[in-house]
C-alpha cells in the first residue's frame, strides 16, 4: 500500500507545516509524538494537521499489490445472485469491522468507473464515507453528483449532503442536494415538501442516473441511522416485527427486497427503490456479520450490477 501526497507548493506557514507533518507521518513513518518534537508543536496540533490534510485530499491511499485471489468467491456470487460483477475484498478477522477493506475496494472501483458526462447518485453511511481516502479523483467535464437522501442535521461525519459534496469535489463536478430532512414527521409533511419546495428537479435527475452508489443499513443492531436518533428503539423493534432486515436510503425492506408495511417508509425524503432500479449501473457496497440479511434484501430490491463486499460476508452470502 502506498500513500500519495498531492497539492501544489505550500503557500502559507500553515500549509508548509501541514505538508511537513504529512511527509513525516506517511513517508518517514514517524509517530505523532515524534513529529510534534521535530516541528516543535504539541501532538494535538499534529492530529489536526493530518486530519486537515486528509480533508483536503492531500493524502490519497492506493494499493499497488494485487489483492488475494478471490475470483472463485466472486464468480460464485455472480452466478448465485445474477450479479454482473462482484468484487470481494480479502478479510479474515471474524471479530473485526470490515468497513475499511470494503471501502478500499469500492474506492478503487469508483475511481476507475467515473467518466465525463456522467450523472452519479450517491447514498450515505460509514462504508461510503470511508471510500473517500481511496478515491484519487480527477477532473471530469459535465459531471454531476446527486445526493439520493435528504439531510441528517445531527450526523457530522456521515451526513448524506457532506458526502455528496466531497464526492463531487474529487471529480470537480457539480453537486445537487435534496434541501429537506431525510425523515419528516408525517406523510403530509413529505407531500408538502415534494409539491412546494422545489424538489421535483432533483428527483427527476435521480430518475436518470448513469451510476447509483449506495450502501445498506442494518437493523438488528444499532447502526448509523439509529445512533443519531432518527429512528427510535420502539420504531426499530416495530420495523423488525414487520419483517424489516435493513434499509436502503431509509426505504426499509424485508429479505425479499420489498418495502415493509410501516409508517416510517412514508416519511422518508429519499429516492425510492423503483427509481434506483432505473440507474444504468447500481453499485452496492456493504458488509459485516450483521449485514448479511440486509444485503440479501438489498440484492433482491435493486438488483445491483456491481456488488462490493468483504470475504467473510461473501462466504456467508454463498451459504444462504
Amino acid at each position: 500500500m502506498s500513500k500519495g501526497i498531492s497539492g501544489g507548493v505550500p503557500r502559507t506557514e500553515t500549509d508548509r507545516l501541514r505538508a511537513r507533518a504529512v511527509w513525516l507521518y506517511f513517508v518517514e513513518d514517524k509517530t505523532q509524538n515524534e513529529i510534534a518534537k521535530i516541528l516543535g508543536i504539541n501532538r494535538i496540533a499534529i492530529v489536526r494537521l493530518l486530519a486537515e490534510a486528509k480533508r483536503r485530499n492531500e493524502v490519497r491511499i492506493t494499493i499497488s499489490a494485487p489483492l488475494a485471489d478471490l475470483s472463485e468467491i466472486e464468480r460464485g456470487l455472480e452466478k448465485r445472485y445474477g450479479i454482473p460483477r462482484a468484487i470481494v475484498a480479502p478479510f479474515s478477522e471474524q471479530q473485526s469491522d470490515p468497513t475499511k477493506v470494503i471501502a478500499a475496494a469500492a474506492g478503487a472501483y469508483i475511481n476507475s468507473a467515473m467518466q465525463s458526462g456522467m450523472t452519479v447518485g450517491v447514498g450515505w453511511g460509514r462504508t461510503l464515507h470511508n471510500t473517500l481516502p481511496f478515491i484519487a479523483g480527477k477532473t471530469l467535464e459535465d459531471f454531476k453528483v446527486v445526493s439520493l437522501l435528504g439531510g441528517i442535521a445531527a450526523a457530522r461525519r456521515f451526513n448524506p449532503a457532506e458526502f455528496a459534496w466531497q464526492f463531487a469535489e474529487l471529480f470537480q463536478g457539480e453537486g445537487f442536494l435534496i434541501p429537506a430532512p431525510a425523515l419528516v414527521d408525517s406523510p403530509e409533511t413529505k407531500r408538502a415538501l415534494l409539491d412546494k419546495c422545489g424538489l421535483a428537479e432533483i428527483f427527476e435527475m435521480a430518475s436518470d442516473l448513469d451510476i447509483a452508489i449506495i450502501s445498506v443499513g442494518g437493523i438488528a443492531t444499532i447502526t448509523t441511522s439509529y445512533r443519531i436518533g432518527h429512528i427510535s428503539e420502539t420504531e426499530r423493534k416495530a420495523l423488525v416485527n414487520a419483517g424489516a432486515v435493513g434499509d436502503i436510503l431509509y426505504n426499509f425492506i424485508n429479505i425479499e427486497g420489498r418495502l415493509v408495511d410501516h409508517p416510517v417508509n412514508k416519511r422518508a425524503i429519499s429516492i425510492d427503490l423503483e427509481q434506483l432500479r432505473r440507474a444504468r449501473s447500481r453499485v452496492l457496497a456493504s458488509g459485516g456479520r450483521e449485514k448479511v440479511q440486509s444485503l440479501l434484501g438489498a440484492i433482491n430490491a435493486i438488483r445491483p450490477t456491481v456488488l462490493i463486499t468483504d470475504e467473510l460476508t461473501a462466504r456467508e452470502l454463498l451459504k444462504t
